[in-house]
């Protein structure tokens, strides 16, 4: 657990939350960790051959490894590593470290429309979000739902504010209603809107029609960059 997460962890939880939360109860949280469990080991068998075949495309087009490991912080504020197929050039992080403009940019909104880094297959990858498709073994670990508020990097949780326990009392998601709702298109600020109406009003109900929802924002690819 991050040192900043962990402060922000140490706030009355009932003060900045209010009332409880729906995932706060057990049964919840039951029918919640069970959904995940049978929807991602469909969802690995099912994909299986699709991830090996992506795997290769992201081998044979671009050198550096196949898997990118991206740190984020998790229910509780443990940090975990969130698998995606490596979409940038293996140098990414150097680039971006030696350009102040791109720097700037990138921690405006904490993502870019025209990344330079972002190899020509990566751009077709997150185009139909197929570089997400390894997280769904995040959800068999226990680390990620299938349906969830964002998965954010330490440097972003200081952003939600009082918003902190809320957000992390649930594990983010794969997909979730920010992502059905215009994804990088929307205003940070509606983000965290999103991420919090979400866990205020959690229900199997919502999940479904996040899940209904998500396939026809994949290929429509809006906000997807």
């Amino acid at each position: 657990m991050s040192s900043v997460s962990s402060a922000l962890l140490r706030e009355d939880r009932i003060a900045a939350r209010g009332a409880a939360l729906p995932l706060d109860r057990g049964v919840n949280r039951f029918l919640k960790g069970a959904s995940d469990r049978v929807l991602g080991a469909l969802a690995v068998v099912c994909a299986l051959p699709l991830m090996l075949a992506v795997g290769i495309l992201v081998r044979v087009t671009s050198p550096g490894p196949v898997i990118h490991r991206r740190r984020v912080v998790g229910r509780g504020g443990v940090a975990f590593d969130a698998f995606k197929f490596r979409t940038m050039i293996a140098s990414a992080d150097d680039v971006l470290a030696a350009d102040p403009d791109l720097k700037q940019a990138f921690l405006a909104n904490h993502k870019l429309e025209h990344d330079p880094r972002v190899t020509p297959v990566g751009r077709f990858l997150r185009k139909l979000s197929l570089d997400e498709l390894p997280q769904f073994f995040n959800v068999l670990l226990g680390q990620m739902s299938v349906v969830g508020p964002r998965m954010l990097s330490p440097e972003e949780v200081p952003l939600y504010g009082s918003h902190v326990p809320a957000l992390l009392s649930v594990k983010p998601g794969l997909t979730g209603l920010w992502q059905v709702s215009g994804r990088q298109r929307t205003t940070y600020e509606r983000r965290i809107e999103l991420d919090m109406q979400y866990v205020q009003s959690w229900s199997l109900w919502l999940d479904a029609r996040i899940l209904l929802k998500t396939p026809v924002e994949v290929f429509r690819g809006t906000g997807a960059f």
